[in-house]
């Protein structure tokens, strides 16, 4: 195992950052934030079918580019740098669950970035099942991530995994904290539907993909955290009070000193979890819970230091400092809050028998 970055992931990381940079500066996340088309469906179809980030972790036979979750980690972290308003985790999530399927065609058409499928859970990750009943579904599943650009929804319902193509869906967006990355609540009145899954086999994958989700959202974490740390140094060298830079002041130096540990930490805690992931390893689990316990305060500190680090401009809506702290905010309660993730360790690691204080 190696936390160190390959020379293919790097070139992967230019290849998307040149792409982000192009398409989607932070001028231009801002103004499509303020419209009535929050989702940037032209950029996702270039990273996803043109660049191929849709098909990394997917097997060449299966229709992928053959590469694992580690490069799809580094592509999770330019999207948090940039906090691209892109379908990403919806759709790492149901890559992640076909994955687990061996879902044939729709794998292979997410893959290529023909289909834009997402996993269809609340933002928490606690699966809220809908009812079903003859090759139908009836329920409502509240603030679903990336569900208004989707072609097809993946739905836990009856103890399986439903595929429901999202025209025959009620699709209600709702006030969402982070307007980068909107909810939605979803209707089904007797929508038609092809089980893809039951019993056992449903039950793994969607388990397989959760902890998937888990993983590339701190990647996505660890970017939104080196994008403020990074914006917050290069101001406060240039910020002049009192005749000096205000980086230069002590108090600044020690804030900033801090955070930059904060987010090494993170860094080492991501890739762990990424390679875990990408490897298999029988820690994946106790890995994504970890990363996720840790990598959600560092990146809300990160975004807070932001804000307040930027004085007065830091506070407006035209600086993108508010864009990065609403996703550092809304990613700490995605697929489970840290202190949720402190409780799966705490009974994936069998903490309760121990005994003694674990504080």
């Amino acid at each position: 195992m190696t936390l160190v970055y390959s020379g293919v992931e790097e070139e992967l990381r230019a290849s998307v950052r040149k792409v982000l940079g192009d398409r989607s500066p932070w001028q231009e996340v801002l103004a499509r934030v303020a419209s009535d088309s929050p989702y940037d469906t032209g950029l996702w179809h270039t990273l996803a079918a043109e660049v191929g980030c849709a098909g990394l972790p997917v097997p060449q036979a299966r229709g992928g580019a053959g590469a694992s979750w580690r490069e799809a980690a580094v592509v999770a972290e330019e999207l948090g740098r940039a906090v691209a308003p892109v379908p990403h985790l919806g759709s790492t999530l149901a890559t992640a669950a076909l994955l687990a399927l061996d879902a044939g065609d729709l794998l292979a058409k997410v893959a290529a970035g023909g289909v834009v499928a997402i996993l269809a859970v609340p933002l928490s990750g606690r699966p809220a099942e809908v009812g079903a009943g003859s090759g139908t579904l009836t329920g409502v599943l509240t603030s679903v991530a990336d569900a208004l650009p989707a072609d097809v929804l993946l739905v836990p319902a009856a103890g399986g995994l439903w595929e429901v193509a999202a025209s025959r869906a009620r699709i209600t967006a709702v006030t969402s904290l982070d307007l980068t990355r909107p909810l939605a609540d979803l209707s089904f009145e007797s929508a038609p539907a092809r089980q893809i899954a039951g019993g056992t086999a449903a039950a793994a994958a969607l388990s397989a993909a959760l902890t998937a989700g888990c993983v590339l959202l701190a990647s996505e974490q660890l970017g939104v955290a080196e994008w403020c740390l990074d914006t917050t140094v290069e101001y406060v060298k240039n910020r002049r009070q009192f005749g000096r830079p205000v980086g230069s002041f002590q108090a600044v130096k020690h804030r900033l000193a801090q955070l930059w540990v904060a987010v090494t930490q993170a860094r080492a805690v991501a890739r762990y979890a990424a390679d875990c992931l990408a490897e298999g390893s029988p820690d994946t689990a106790v890995a994504a819970s970890l990363a996720q316990a840790h990598c959600s305060p560092v990146a809300v500190r990160a975004a807070e230091e932001c804000v307040q680090l930027h004085g007065g401009i830091g506070f407006t809506w035209e600086h993108p400092a508010h864009l990065y702290l609403k996703r550092a905010k809304s990613d700490a309660i995605a697929l489970g809050t840290p202190a949720r993730h402190r409780e799966v360790l705490a009974d994936l690691l069998n903490l309760a028998a121990c005994g003694g204080d674990h504080t």
